[in-house]
């Protein structure tokens, strides 16, 4: 069983793209993650057959629509990004996952046909990665669960990626890697991003 991960924010007024808002304001901000989430559940709905789950940053301040209807939905537990996704990995592989991949909201040129990819590199390697622009990564898929690959990272940094093809060297891990595509996270970001899509 094939299982799909996917850290989200529900779309709130002040509570996501902070560093979008520091130079758009809140609302162009979570205008843009309105679209981003848009995108990133097109590409997960366009998977089949895998079971999917949205684990969400924080409860919703207000009741609001469900836009994950097809997908089990969880909370993330305190804690820094890597003990998150830790979470969420064992969770899957608890519940009888043979592959899992993790994906976030902030990558507008993921598509379905990356997803399928992920998973079919999963049928012949340990571990398949999405490397970012930016140095991290906005995906990561594994079989079984590697903690190596959380442990002594600085999130959120430009050497993230590096850092976790390292230890998948360290450990003697089948590594995969997919199209290196671009994050949004910051205004310049999203002007790269913008005139990549008027070409």
């Amino acid at each position: 069983m094939n299982h799909l991960l996917i850290f989200a924010r529900h779309p709130e007024l002040g509570r996501v793209k902070t560093r979008l808002a520091r130079t758009l304001g809140d609302e162009a901000a979570l205008a843009v993650y309105e679209e981003l989430l848009a995108l990133t559940r097109a590409a997960a709905n366009g998977l089949a057959p895998a079971h999917k789950t949205v684990w969400f940053a924080e409860p919703a301040l207000t009741p609001g629509p469900n836009r994950w209807p097809d997908c089990e939905q969880r909370l993330q537990p305190a804690g820094n990004l890597g003990h998150r996704m830790v979470t969420a990995f064992a969770q899957a592989f608890a519940s009888g996952a043979t592959a899992a991949v993790i994906i976030g909201t902030d990558c507008p040129e993921l598509t379905t046909t990356h997803l399928e990819q992920a998973f079919q590199q999963l049928q012949t390697h340990d571990v398949v990665l999405g490397p970012a622009e930016d140095g991290g990564y906005y995906l990561l898929g594994m079989n079984r669960l590697h903690l190596l690959l959380f442990a002594n990272k600085t999130w959120s940094t430009d050497s993230v990626l590096a850092d976790t093809v390292a230890d998948s060297q360290e450990l003697g891990l089948r590594l995969a890697l997919l199209p290196k595509l671009q994050d949004v996270d910051t205004e310049a970001d999203l002007t790269a991003w913008r005139q990549k899509t008027k070409r």
